[in-house]
């Protein structure tokens, strides 16, 4: 394996290139997409909504929300840009192997920036350019040591005249406690597996969790009327109470929908993960996983059963296994 100065020069090198072939849009800007971008946010500006009232503003028309600029050209899923041989074509996915093959599996994006031109309109057809602006250092931070890369992405018009431009940071790092594992054996063991992400515990719902930690799945129930619900919270939907208790669930339920994750892949997890949506017999949903199941086997209404379990060295989880 190379000396981290070879890394890190290795690194350099890619700093200006571009990460590929440039990104042209699939479609035109079009107010089809422009509604649903805007449904999906929460925004209801008529600029981008309502004819008349763009018509009649400074714009003279429809336009788009600028911070959708990047999504024209965002590809889809299957574009992999991938060699028949297997080499990738996209300098990104290249750059980040490297790092993975000297122990910086871990990656999280840390920030974004965009800067605008003009409006986009329906008709425009938008190109992305994209290059390594900066690489830097290496760099201790909470997650584990790691280097923080920046890319810089152009945006242009059919003409190509520059519409906007926007820089995406992420670091891609070697996980904490896989550091510090191999700092205290000289690297002559293997790395311990890297924990998941932890879920976000407070006041309403750190009881559910201490449940889980004592072997119980639990439900919160109102005792003003008796409804059951989760994830757990302060009031009770139905009546509005702010009196609850809890009953143990028996870990039974059935496959309500689920879907299969491949990518992007996270720290902690075993890939495939079967995301799936639970039935509990006693009334409620919840959110798991579902393993010892090949995902080609997987039915909507299959009978489950839940076992609490380690997913790492710390933490358990509820996961769920079909009923035989």
């Amino acid at each position: 394996m190379a000396s981290r100065e070879e890394l890190e020069k290795a690194l350099q090198s890619y700093v200006g290139k571009e990460i590929g072939p440039e990104w042209v849009a699939s479609d035109p800007v079009n107010q089809a997409m422009v509604r649903h971008f805007c449904a999906a946010v929460g925004d209801t500006n008529p600029v981008y909504l309502d004819e008349n009232a763009a018509a009649a503003s400074v714009h003279d028309g429809i336009v788009a929300p600028p911070t959708m600029m990047d999504a024209w050209t965002m590809p889809g899923m299957d574009a992999a840009w991938v060699h028949s041989e297997g080499e990738p074509q996209d300098k990104q996915v290249e750059l980040h192997r490297l790092l993975s093959d000297h122990g910086y599996t871990g990656v999280v994006a840390t920030n974004q920036e965009q800067e605008y031109e003009r409006y986009l309109r329906p008709g425009d057809r938008i190109t992305a350019r994209i290059v390594f602006d900066s690489i830097s250092e290496q760099k201790a931070t909470p997650l584990g040591i790691g280097y923080f890369i920046t890319t810089l992405y152009t945006f242009s018009d059919q003409n190509g005249e520059k519409v906007g431009s926007m820089s995406f940071r992420v670091l891609k790092y070697k996980p904490a406690q896989q550091a510090q594992a191999v700092a205290e054996d000289g690297g002559a063991t293997a790395a311990a597996k890297p924990q998941r992400i932890r879920p976000p515990m407070g006041h309403d719902n750190s009881w559910w969790w201490d449940a889980i930690n004592d072997g119980e799945l639990r439900i919160q129930k109102c005792t003003s009327c008796g409804t059951l619900r989760h994830p757990p919270r302060p009031m009770c939907g139905e009546c509005r109470s702010l009196e609850w208790d809890s009953i143990v669930a028996s870990g039974k339920g059935t496959l309500h929908s689920h879907t299969v994750l491949h990518h992007p892949k996270f720290p902690g997890f075993d890939y495939p993960v079967i995301c799936a949506l639970v039935d509990l017999e006693e009334g409620t949903r919840l959110v798991s996983n579902v393993v010892d199941c090949n995902p080609e086997d997987l039915e909507i209404g299959m009978p489950l059963q839940a076992s609490i379990e380690k997913v790492d060295d710390e933490m358990q989880l509820p996961l769920f296994r079909p009923v035989r």
